[in-house]
């Protein structure tokens, strides 16, 4: 997996090799000298985009310099791609997720697009839910195998999606599709609208009874949440 100190180690060096301060670097890439000092420091990455600069003024290749950070043959390959503006391919979702947190979210839906995600395994629709908008996570969602999902899991993004995202969760729950107790992780972040909705699921057969006593408990919740706020 990319190490963003590995990379800023490497882009340390480089700088030096090529007599450069980091005020000449700063100057030449538009930012400021303390960015490129948490670059190096591996506390900051550049804007993907950028990369194809630094390289070329340090006298290096994008390939070269990223392959500093030891990313995977696929990361490797994504990035080399977004940083020289070339088209990137289908990849596996592993290679997409592990270096998720440095690209831009457009760039991440077209990556995220192109790669089938028939069977994807849920955790790592969790693990991109920070990095995409609401309707990339919910097409991730729709495709993905729900076999390995569980209360812990569901309960890291669903407080990251809009209302339409938590209703299209609540509708797979209502066909059957997730089990029913989700209801509990969902209710307290979603709004009063869809209470109705498991109630009358309820009244037409399509959860069970208990449903209504795991719906009163996420209330409960979402009235200490609020109260919080």
């Amino acid at each position: 997996m990319f190490s963003t100190v590995k990379f800023g180690g490497n882009l340390c060096r480089l700088r030096k090799s090529a007599d450069t301060s980091q005020s000449e670097l700063a100057l030449k890439l538009g930012v400021s000298i303390e960015e490129i000092s948490r670059y190096e420091l591996g506390e900051s990455f550049p804007d993907v985009t950028m990369l194809a600069r630094i390289a070329q003024t340090l006298g290096t290749t994008t390939e070269e310099l990223i392959g500093a950070g030891e990313p995977t043959p696929g990361e490797l390959q994504i990035l080399n791609g977004v940083a020289n503006g070339t088209e990137v391919g289908a990849h596996g979702i592993e290679d997409i997720t592990g270096v998720a947190p440095l690209l831009r979210p457009s760039v991440l839906e077209k990556l995220v697009r192109s790669f089938s995600a028939h069977g994807i395994d849920i955790s790592y629709v969790v693990k991109l839910a920070e990095y995409l908008n609401d309707q990339s996570v919910i097409s991730l969602l729709e495709e993905a195998s729900p076999d390995k999902l569980n209360e812990e899991l569901l309960g890291k993004f669903v407080p990251l999606l809009d209302e339409r995202s938590k209703s299209a969760i609540l509708q797979r729950i209502l066909d059957g599709e997730l089990d029913y107790h989700f209801i509990r992780v969902l209710l307290p972040y979603a709004s009063y609208y869809i209470d109705s909705q498991v109630e009358a699921a309820v009244v037409e057969g399509a959860l069970p009874w208990d449903a209504l006593d795991i719906m009163r408990e996420a209330l409960e919740e979402r009235r200490e949440l609020n109260r919080d706020k």
